[in-house]
């Protein structure tokens, strides 16, 4: 099971991810967010980091330019888009393994389809799609949890990567990963203490939770 803790700040915090074993760190440059990282910072991060960690940069309806450029100074190759970006903006962004985020209302998963279903007339190919629970407002990491039954039910052999975020936690990530049989799983506040404040602990135990369970 593949595994991403999103919304890291700091160093130490990418070294506790790193040392529980996850697969892949989340550098958010939302502004608004509690758990975003500047630039610079991002780039300290990135460089120490094993090659076994992959950093995911993740962006909310940034211009197209400023992500290449982001990506270019922390050398970043896989791209988290997590707000209204079109399948039209993600062909601008082809070359970079793109995880494109979809916050669903409960059964409304067939905008997935139209969506991905546009991407293949634009020969856009996505890497993942990580599927959130939407909360009015909100690009994501609010611990609301994700509509499974529902998932499970629409999901297609035909869809990129699954990954599974929204609400889980170290103590609902195993049922979780049971009820949909996601590729991955990703979380942000299902280890923090408060927004933005992540917990060594919490870190390991989701992961080991998570490495332990078959999809």
């Amino acid at each position: 099971m593949w595994v991403k803790i999103c919304g890291i700040r700091d160093v130490e915090t990418a070294t506790w991810v790193c040392r529980a074993g996850a697969d892949a760190i989340g550098l958010n440059f939302y502004t608004p967010s509690p758990r975003s990282v500047s630039v610079p910072m991002a780039t300290h991060i990135v460089n120490s980091l094993p090659e076994s960690v992959t950093p995911i940069g993740l962006f909310v309806n940034h211009a197209v330019a400023e992500i290449r450029e982001i990506a270019r100074s922390c050398g970043l190759r896989t791209l988290q888009l997590h707000g209204d970006e079109s399948p039209e903006y993600l062909a601008e962004l082809q070359g970079f393994d793109l995880i494109k985020a979809f916050r669903v209302s409960e059964g409304a998963f067939g905008v997935i389809d139209d969506y991905l279903g546009e991407c293949r007339r634009l020969g856009v190919t996505l890497w993942g799609c990580l599927i959130d629970a939407h909360v009015k407002g909100s690009f994501g990491g609010t611990g609301q949890r994700a509509d499974w039954e529902g998932l499970q039910r629409a999901c297609k052999s035909d869809w990129p990567r699954l990954i599974l975020a929204g609400g889980l936690t170290l103590e609902n990530v195993q049922e979780g990963i049971r009820q949909v049989h996601p590729w991955g799983v990703d979380t942000a506040s299902g280890v923090e203490s408060s927004p933005g404040v992540k917990e060594a602990p919490r870190i390991e135990a989701f992961v080991q939770n998570a490495k332990q369970t078959n999809a």
